[in-house]
């Protein structure tokens, strides 16, 4: 269990007011968090009417933008970026809640879409989804969700690091071994320097959440494994509301293999070439690091012919190690009914 404290403040989601089922409400005080983000801070050289556009903003973040002003944007690229900023916080508005938001642009394409705003929005839900979560093994799994991680595997252990964490490490030159494993194909381990979430160091984990400075081990029997499964657990019933119970499991042995989802493009590939029965080569394979199996509470919400069937999860890494967990593909890639099917 972790320690009292808050965790995740990076995210902003204190800047959020709550509905009653603890879903979020961006306040005005979100969309300045927004606006204060570098790709929309005017530059120097900005002119008069763009730094008067965001100073504006700044005021009254959900005030109507008239195309005039766009207009006198000297710079064509900054019409553009604010165009694209509108744009997102009209469609993020149209929907009551930030998670009703994040499922429709998933469902309806997020083509335009700047990927840091999406990131945004999916720490936020990540955030709001864990609230009250003690288990410090879910909450660093949770990450993945909304950090892009680097994979080592050596004897007895598959971890897990942040990925812009390692980055800063090794430009300062302070990266240790196992960090250097860890951004290096085939570099052999020779001592752990990179801190690994530990039972020892867990209730530590609040005070030190937004440095993301400990790496995960979910290999088979880790806590880390585990922690993985309950946080897609919570993650999925706090987006969709529905219940689910999901399990690690080793391999996938099912001749009856009806549905799965890959939490990332790689797990994607693989799983869909294993269920079309195409061979797979064996260091492809090895790619997989994580497999889970899902099952509903509430049957009747299942399409029918996934009914009384597992869903398969598989999480992947790339051939350069990267880890990139797409959590989207939960909302549109699970066997539910959509309303109109339910009744």
């Amino acid at each position: 269990m972790i320690g009292p404290g808050d965790f995740w403040l990076s995210s902003g989601h204190h800047l959020c007011d709550r509905d009653e089922a603890g879903r979020l409400i961006p306040t005005e005080d979100l969309w300045r968090a927004f606006l204060a983000r570098p790709e929309l801070l005017p530059p120097e050289e900005a002119c008069a009417a763009e730094l008067a556009l965001h100073t504006g903003l700044l005021a009254a973040p959900l005030r109507p933008v008239a195309p005039d002003e766009l207009a006198a944007l000297a710079d064509p690229d900054a019409r553009e970026n604010w165009q694209v900023f509108l744009a997102f916080r009209e469609r993020v508005r149209a929907a009551p809640t930030l998670e009703a938001a994040w499922l429709a642009l998933f469902r309806a394409g997020v083509g335009g879409v700047p990927p840091i705003f999406l990131q945004m929005l999916t720490h936020l839900i990540a955030r709001a989804a864990m609230e009250g979560e003690g288990d410090a093994f879910a909450l660093r799994a949770a990450e993945a969700f909304f950090r892009p991680q680097r994979a080592a595997i050596h004897p007895g252990a598959l971890l897990l690091a942040d990925e812009e964490f390692l980055d800063a490490r090794a430009a300062d030159g302070d990266l240790g071994s196992l960090g250097r494993l860890l951004t290096e194909a085939g570099s052999p381990p020779r001592e752990v320097e990179l801190e690994v979430l530990s039972e020892a160091n867990a209730p530590g984990y609040a005070a030190r959440s937004d440095a993301h400075d400990l790496a995960l081990d979910i290999a088979e029997g880790r806590p880390g494994q585990h922690g993985m499964a309950r946080a897609l657990e919570r993650f999925i019933t706090h987006v969709t509301g529905e219940g689910v119970t999901i399990r690690p499991v080793p391999v996938i042995d099912d001749r009856n293999w009806t549905w799965h989802v890959g939490l990332d493009a790689e797990a994607t590939a693989i799983a869909n070439d294993l269920w079309r029965g195409t061979k797979v080569k064996q260091a492809r394979l090895a790619r997989i690091l994580w497999l889970g199996v899902l099952e509903f509470a509430d049957a009747t919400r299942v399409l029918p012919r996934a009914a009384g069937r597992p869903v398969y999860l598989a999480l992947a890494m790339d051939a350069a190690q990267r880890v990139r967990m797409k959590p989207q593909n939960l909302a549109v890639g699970l066997p539910l009914r959509t309303v109109a099917e339910s009744v």
